[in-house]
C-alpha cells in the first residue's frame, strides 16, 4: 500500500534498511581477535567453552551480565504501574 507520492513497498524497504543498520551496529560491537584466559574485571578464569563460542571476550559470564545490565539502563522497576492505579 502506497502512500502519497511513495511507490508500492517503500515503507516494507524503510524497515528492512532500519534492521540491516541495527544487525551493522550489532556486529560491529562484537569483540573480535584472541579471547582471555582470565575475566578483565575479576580476573577469574573465562571457561574453554566461552572462549571458543565468543572470539575476543574478554569477561566471564558474571560481569557481562552486569557490564549488560548497567549498560541497558533498565531501572528494573515497572514506572507504569497497574491499570487499577491508572484508573484512580
Amino acid at each position: 500500500m502506497a502512500g502519497g507520492w511513495s511507490r508500492d513497498g517503500a515503507v516494507q524497504d524503510q524497515i528492512d534498511a532500519s534492521v540491516e543498520e541495527a544487525v551493522e551496529r550489532a556486529r560491529l560491537g562484537l569483540a573480535t581477535g584472541m579471547s582471555a584466559e582470565a575475566c578483565e574485571e575479576c580476573g577469574k578464569k573465562i571457561p574453554e567453552a566461552r572462549r571458543q563460542a565468543i572470539p575476543g571476550v574478554q569477561l566471564c559470564i558474571s560481569c557481562q551480565s552486569e557490564l549488560e545490565e548497567v549498560e541497558s539502563g533498565a531501572p528494573g522497576i515497572n514506572r507504569r504501574g497497574s491499570k487499577d492505579s491508572q484508573l484512580r
